[in-house]
C-alpha cells in the first residue's frame, strides 16, 4: 500500500452534476447553510478565543525564553505549548503524512479503519467543562469561615439534643439555628458572586460545523463532523467551517481562510500545500478547526480532532477563566487561615484543660454539652462574621465610584490589585499622546522644510525641480490607507483612517492635490502597516490619461524609465527598517537621484535623530518603478510565492523624503505621571517608535527625569561599573544643569532587538532601573517584559488597545485597556479606561483605599467581635467565674451590632497622603499583620475587655454578689446569683462593648489623620453616626423585647448602663489620638514603628 501512496498524485475530486443524483451536492449545499447559521452566543467568545490563541502562539515561538509557569494558568498553558511544539505535521511532506496515518489518497479510510479509530480517539467534539456542581456547592458552603460555622452549628445541635437530655437548653438550639442561618446566607452570597463558564462553552459549540464531506471507501460521503477521525480526507469548500485540524494536501489557487475567530484579525489568509512558518499556528499549510473557508476549495488530512485541536485547547483555556488569586483574595485567604488556626488552637487548649484538669478537679462544673458550647463560643468569638459582606460592599462601592470616573472594572477584587501595582508599562500613542498627529517637518534628502515652505517652493519651482519636490507629497498620498470624506468641492472634509495616515494625507493635500494624485493611480496590491514589519507598501498601475498634456503623473519624473504598462511601488515606514532597502535618494536641487552612499545615509540619519530627539515620529517614504514583466500578468495577492516576490521587489528603492510627525501629549499626562511616580510606581514606556522619539516624549511626560543622562544597552554589557558611570554622567551634567537635575533617577532606553540579546544577569540589572523606555518593541517582547518584572517580584500593570496586546494584558497582574481599543484588548484586560488616561490616578487611589478600609474594618471587628468575646470564656475556664457574655450575645455582636459600623468603615474617603506612600509590598505587607493584631488585641481589645468585665462584675457586686464569691469557685456560686441576675450582668457587658465600639469606630476611621482633620461629618461619610446609633438600637431591640429574654439570655438593664461606658469610649479616642499625634510628629519613633 505504501508504494501506491508514494506513486499516486493527490487531486481534489470536486462534486459534479452527476453526483447530485447520489445526494452529495444537495448535502453540501445544506451543509454550507447549516454551517453558516451560528447560534447567537450568550457570552460572545469572539473576543475571548483570540486572547488564548495569541498567547499560545507567542509561547510556542518563545517557549525557550518565557517562564510559562509564572502565569495564572501556567501549568495548563505550558502543557498545551509542549504538545503543540511536538507536532510536526506542517513539516511533513504529503506522502509522509499519509503514510503516518496509513491512509490512501484516492480512497481515504475504509469503514473498518474509521470504526477502529473512532473507538480509539473518540468523537470529534469539544468536551464541555465539567460542571462540578457538588464542588461548587461545597465551595459556597464551606468557603471562608463557612466550614467553622457549620461545624459549630452541628455541635450546638448535638449539645441541645441528645447530649443535653433530659433538660435541653433552648439557648443551644437558638445558637445552632442562628449559626445555620449565617452559613446559609454566606453560601447564597458566595453563589451570587460565582459565575458559570457553561455559557461560553455553549457559544463555542455553536461555532463549529455540523456536517462535512469526507472521502471514505473511495466515495465522497456526507458525515456528521463529530464522526471524523484522524486520517480522514475532508473536502473544504467556500462557506464551510473547517471541522478539525487538517493538513492541506491539495488546494485551489484561490483558497482563503478567515481566521478571525482565532486571531481577531479579519484579513483572510491563503491556503498552501507547503510550510510557510515554523510555528504550526501560523503556517499556511495547516487549516485550523473553526476557521471559515471564504473562497476556493481544498482537500485536507485530519490529524487532530476534538479537544486536541487548537480550537479545542483554546476553548478550554477561554472557558477556564483566571484561576490565579488576586492580591486581595490571597490576603483574605491568609486572614481566614490565621483566624481559623487561632480558633482551633484555643479550642484544643480548652478541651485539653477540661480533660486533664477541670473534669477531674471540678466534675460538676462543665459537662460535655457545656464544653462543646464553649468550643463553639471560641469559634464564634474568633470569627468576624461581618467581614465577607464588608469586603464585597467595599469593593462594590469603589467600583461604583470608579464607574463615575469612566473606569470599568471587570472584577471587583482587581481594584485592590491596581492599588498594589509598582510597575506600569504604558503605550505611547493614544495613551500618553492625543493620537491626533500632524506633520511638523518634511525633508528631501538633507534639506528640511515646513509644510508651508515646501508648498511655496513647489509652486515657484521650475519643471525639473518641481518633479523632485512633488514626489514626497505624491507618495504620501498614494501609500496611504486614509481617505477624505465627501467630495473635493467641500470646504472642510473629515479624514477616515488612523492618526498617522490621516496626518500624512493632510500634509500631502496641503502641498499638492491628493485627490488629483490618487486619481492617476489604481492599487493592484497593498500590504498594510503592522507592528512587525513596520512599513506599508502599495503597488499601483497608472490610470488611462484623462488629458493630453503629456506630463507624467506624480511622483514620476522625467528621469524615470517608465513604460505605460509598468507599475509603481511605494513604501512608507520606519527609517531604520527601510534604509537598508534603499539605494538612491531624490536630489532636492532637481537633478537625478543621488547614490545612497554611507555619507548620504548619515545625513539622513542625522535628520532622523534630530527630529526624534524633539519628539517627532519620523517616517521614510520611498518608491521604485517595477517593470511589468517582473510581476505575473494576473496579480493575485494570495497566490503561492507572491509574498516572497513582493519582498524581493521591495529593494533598490529611491528615498523621496522624510516626514516628522508630532502627536502632542495629552494635557493631563505630566500630572498623571507625576502622581503615579510620587505614589512609588515605576512608570515605563513600551512603544514601537524610534528610541530617540520615545525618550523625548517620555521626557516631556516626566517619565524620564533627565534626558541628558540616559543609559543604553551597551551600559548593561559591563553592569558592574554602571553606578560609577552614572555618577560620572551626573557630575558632568552638573556643569550645564541646575543642581536639582543631578538627583535624577537611573534611566535607560533599550530597543526590542537589544532586549533579545540580553543575558539573564543583564536583564536583572535592567529591571533595577527606575526609568525605562522600551522602543521598537513587538507584542512578543511586550509579553516578555511583563513576565520579566513579575518574575522579580513586580506587580505589573499594562495598558494596551490592540489585538496584539491581548497576551500582555492577560498576563499582567492588572491589564488596562483603553475604551477606544479593540474588543479583544478590552476582553483581555481587567480594567477599561473609557475616557481619559488620567482616570488611572483615581483608580490607583481607590485601589489603595480598598486595602486601607479593609484593614480598618478588620481592626474594628476584632476587639469586640473577637478578643472581648474570648475573654469571658477564658475567665470561665481558667478562674471558674461565670461567663459574662452569653454565646447568643456573641453572635448578636458579630452579625448584628458590629455589622453596620463595619460597613460604614468601607465607605470612608481617602486619607490625605494616600498616594504619597509607596505601593504595598505584596510579599511582606499583610492585610492582618502583627502590628494590626497587636493594636486590635493589645490596645483596643484589652481596654474594651477590662472595662466591660469591670462593669459587669461591678453590677453583680451592687446586687450582692461580690467578685470574691465568684473567682475560683468553678460552679459553686452563691445562691444570690440567679439566672436572671446573670443575664442582667451579661447584658451590661454586652452594652458596654456596644458603646465602647463607638470609640473604636471613631478612632479607627483614620490610620494617621486626627479626628479633627477628618471628622465624621455628613459630607465625608454620612453613614458613620447613623451606623453607630443603629448598633445600639439593635442591641436594645434584642435585649428589651421580652420574647427574646429566655432564648437569647438577655434582660432589661437600667438606662444608666448606656451612659456610663461613654467616658470609656471617649478615653479610648483620646488615647488613640495621642498615639496618632506621636506617629505624625515622630515618624521614626517606636510608636510609629509599631503603628498599624
Amino acid at each position: 500500500m505504501s508504494d501506491d501512496i508514494e506513486n499516486q498524485r493527490i487531486t481534489i475530486v470536486p462534486p459534479t452534476t452527476q453526483s447530485r443524483h447520489r445526494g452529495n451536492v444537495g448535502d453540501i449545499t445544506l451543509t454550507a447553510r447549516r454551517t453558516l447559521s451560528i447560534h447567537a452566543p450568550t457570552v460572545p467568545p469572539s473576543a475571548r478565543l483570540p486572547i488564548e490563541f495569541r498567547t499560545l502562539s507567542l509561547h510556542l515561538e518563545h517557549s525557550k525564553n518565557l517562564k510559562l509557569g509564572e502565569s495564572g494558568r501556567g501549568k495548563e498553558s505550558k502543557g498545551n505549548v509542549k504538545d503543540l511544539s511536538d507536532l510536526d505535521w506542517h513539516n511533513l511532506s504529503i506522502d509522509e503524512a499519509l503514510r503516518r496515518l496509513a491512509v490512501a489518497p484516492k480512497t481515504g479510510l475504509d469503514a473498518a479503519q474509521a470504526q477502529r479509530r473512532a473507538a480509539q480517539f473518540g468523537a470529534n467534539q469539544i468536551s464541555p467543562p465539567p460542571r462540578r456542581m457538588l464542588r461548587k456547592v461545597a465551595g459556597w458552603v464551606f468557603g471562608g469561615f463557612g466550614s467553622l460555622l457549620l461545624v459549630a452549628s452541628i455541635i450546638c445541635f448535638l449539645s441541645w439534643k441528645p447530649l443535653g437530655n433530659p433538660n435541653p437548653q433552648a439557648s443551644n438550639l437558638a445558637l445552632a439555628v442562628v449559626l445555620l442561618v449565617v452559613v446559609f446566607f454566606q453560601a447564597i452570597f458566595n453563589a451570587w458572586q460565582d459565575f458559570s463558564t457553561s455559557r461560553v462553552m455553549a457559544s463555542i459549540q455553536g461555532m463549529l460545523p455540523t456536517d462535512v464531506v469526507a472521502l471514505r471507501d473511495g466515495m465522497q460521503t456526507t458525515l456528521p463532523a463529530a464522526s471524523l477521525v484522524p486520517g480522514d480526507l475532508v473536502h473544504v469548500v467556500m462557506g464551510q467551517k473547517v471541522p478539525a485540524d487538517v493538513k492541506l494536501i491539495d488546494v485551489s489557487g484561490d483558497l482563503r481562510f478567515d481566521r478571525s475567530v482565532l486571531t481577531g484579525e479579519s484579513e483572510p489568509i491563503t491556503g498552501r500545500v507547503d510550510k510557510t512558518n515554523d510555528n504550526i499556528l501560523e503556517t499556511k499549510n495547516i487549516a485550523l478547526q473553526g476557521t471559515l473557508c471564504v473562497s476556493g476549495s481544498g482537500l485536507g488530512l485530519v490529524f487532530q480532532i476534538g479537544d486536541n485541536t487548537v480550537f479545542g485547547r483554546i476553548a478550554k483555556l477561554s472557558s477556564a477563566g483566571h484561576s490565579s488569586l488576586t492580591t486581595l483574595q490571597r490576603e483574605i485567604l491568609r486572614f481566614v487561615l490565621i483566624i481559623a488556626g487561632l480558633a482551633t488552637l484555643v479550642a484544643i487548649l480548652i478541651v485539653i484543660l477540661w480533660a486533664t484538669w477541670l473534669r477531674r478537679s471540678y466534675p460538676g462544673f462543665i459537662n460535655t454539652p457545656t464544653l462543646l458550647i464553649d468550643v463553639v463560643s471560641v469559634m464564634v468569638a474568633f470569627i468576624p462574621e461581618g467581614l465577607p459582606v464588608a469586603v464585597t460592599l467595599s469593593l462594590a462601592k469603589v467600583a461604583h465610584t470608579l464607574s463615575k470616573h469612566k473606569v470599568l472594572c471587570k472584577s471587583l477584587s482587581i481594584v485592590e490589585t491596581l492599588g498594589s501595582v509598582n510597575v506600569l508599562c504604558s503605550d505611547k500613542t493614544g495613551t500618553l499622546t492625543q493620537n491626533r498627529m500632524h506633520v511638523e517637518d518634511a525633508a528631501i534628502y538633507d534639506v528640511a522644510f515646513d509644510v508651508q515652505t515646501l508648498h511655496q517652493r513647489l509652486e515657484s519651482a521650475e519643471h525639473q525641480l518641481a518633479e523632485n519636490l512633488r514626489q514626497l507629497p505624491a507618495v504620501s498620498a498614494i501609500c496611504n490607507a486614509a481617505a477624505f470624506e465627501g467630495s473635493p468641492s467641500d470646504s472642510k472634509r473629515n479624514i477616515i483612517g488612523d492618526a498617522t495616515d490621516s496626518a500624512i494625507l493632510k500634509f500631502s493635500d496641503n502641498v499638492v492635490s491628493s485627490d488629483t494624485v490618487r486619481a492617476q493611480w489604481r492599487h493592484v496590491h497593498k500590504i498594510p502597516f503592522n507592528s512587525k514589519t513596520k512599513f506599508m507598501l502599495t503597488i499601483s498601475e497608472v490610470m488611462p490619461r484623462t488629458n493630453d498634456s503629456g506630463l507624467l503623473p506624480a511622483p514620476l519624473a522625467s528621469w524615470d524609465s517608465f513604460a505605460p504598462a509598468d507599475l509603481l511601488l511605494c513604501v512608507k515606514g520606519a527609517p531604520d527598517v527601510l534604509l537598508m532597502r534603499c539605494t538612491h535618494v531624490v536630489a532636492p536641487g532637481g537633478d537625478r537621484p543621488l547614490n545612497l552612499t554611507y555619507a548620504a545615509r548619515q545625513r539622513i540619519v542625522a535628520i532622523q535623530d534630530q527630529w526624534a530627539a524633539q519628539g517627532r515620529r519620523v517616517l521614510l517614504l520611498a518608491r521604485r518603478v517595477v517593470a511589468r514583466e517582473l510581476l505575473p500578468q494576473k496579480i493575485d495577492s494570495y497566490a503561492e510565492g507572491f509574498d516572497e516576490l513582493i519582498d524581493g521587489l521591495n529593494s533598490e528603492l529611491i528615498i523621496v523624503g522624510l516626514v516628522g510627525l508630532i502627536d502632542p501629549l495629552k494635557p493631563d499626562i505630566p500630572d498623571t505621571v507625576r502622581i503615579c511616580r510620587g505614589a512609588g510606581i515605576r512608570f515605563f514606556v513600551v512603544t514601537g517608535d524610534h528610541p530617540a522619539t520615545a525618550v523625548a516624549i517620555a521626557a516631556q511626560a516626566g517619565i524620564i527625569s533627565n534626558s541628558a543622562v540616559v543609559h543604553h544597552a551597551s551600559d548593561l554589557l559591563n553592569h558592574g561599573s554602571i553606578q560609577e558611570k552614572e555618577q560620572k554622567e551626573k557630575d558632568d551634567a552638573l556643569l550645564e544643569q541646575e543642581p536639582s537635575h543631578s538627583a535624577a533617577p537611573q534611566s535607560i532606553v533599550i530597543t526590542g532587538a537589544e532586549l533579545e540579546t540580553l543575558t539573564p544577569e543583564q536583564e536583572d540589572v535592567l529591571c533595577t532601573y527606575q526609568e525605562i523606555v522600551f522602543a521598537r518593541t513587538t507584542p512578543e517582547q511586550k509579553l516578555r517584559i511583563v513576565r520579566s518584572f513579575q518574575s522579580r517580584g513586580g506587580v505589573v500593570g499594562v495598558t494596551g488597545d490592540g489585538v496584539n496586546d491581548a497576551p500582555a494584558l492577560r498576563a499582567a497582574d492588572c491589564g488596562i485597556a483603553m475604551g477606544s481599543g479593540s474588543d479583544v484588548a478590552r476582553e483581555a484586560a481587567d480594567m477599561v479606561l473609557l475616557e481619559d488616561f488620567s482616570a488611572i490616578v483615581v483608580a490607583l487611589e481607590y485601589g489603595r483605599l480598598v486595602y486601607d478600609n479593609l484593614k480598618k474594618t478588620i481592626l474594628y471587628l476584632l476587639p469586640a467581635g473577637s478578643f472581648s468575646e474570648l475573654m469571658p470564656i477564658l475567665f470561665n475556664i481558667l478562674i471558674g467565674a461565670p461567663q459574662m457574655l452569653s454565646n447568643i450575645q456573641m453572635i448578636l455582636i458579630c452579625v448584628g451590632t458590629d455589622v453596620l459600623p463595619a460597613l460604614s468603615m468601607c465607605l470612608e474617603p481617602p486619607e490625605s497622603g494616600l498616594l504619597s506612600r509607596p505601593p504595598r509590598n505584596v510579599r511582606k505587607e499583610r492585610l492582618a499583620n502583627g502590628r494590626l493584631l497587636l493594636h486590635a488585641y493589645g490596645f483596643l481589645g484589652i481596654l474594651e475587655s477590662l472595662c466591660a468585665m469591670a462593669m459587669s462584675f461591678w453590677y453583680l457586686q451592687r446586687n450582692g454578689v461580690p467578685f470574691s464569691s465568684l473567682a475560683m469557685k468553678f460552679g459553686n456560686y452563691p445562691a444570690a446569683l440567679t439566672n436572671d441576675l446573670l443575664y442582667e450582668a451579661q447584658t451590661v457587658y454586652f452594652f458596654t462593648l456596644v458603646v465602647m465600639q463607638w470609640g473604636n469606630l471613631l478612632s479607627t476611621r483614620t490610620r494617621r489623620s486626627s479626628i479633627f482633620q477628618q471628622p465624621p461629618t455628613w459630607g465625608l461619610n454620612p453613614s458613620t453616626i447613623p451606623a453607630a446609633i443603629c448598633a445600639l438600637l439593635i442591641g436594645i431591640f434584642f435585649s428589651y423585647v421580652p420574647a427574646f429574654h429566655n432564648v437569647f439570655q438577655t434582660s432589661n438593664i437600667p438606662a444608666r448602663h448606656f451612659l456610663i461606658p461613654i467616658p470609656f469610649a471617649l478615653a479610648l479616642i483620646i488615647l488613640d489620638e495621642t498615639r496618632k499625634l506621636i506617629v505624625r510628629t515622630y515618624p521614626r519613633s517606636f510608636v510609629a514603628w509599631i503603628a498599624w
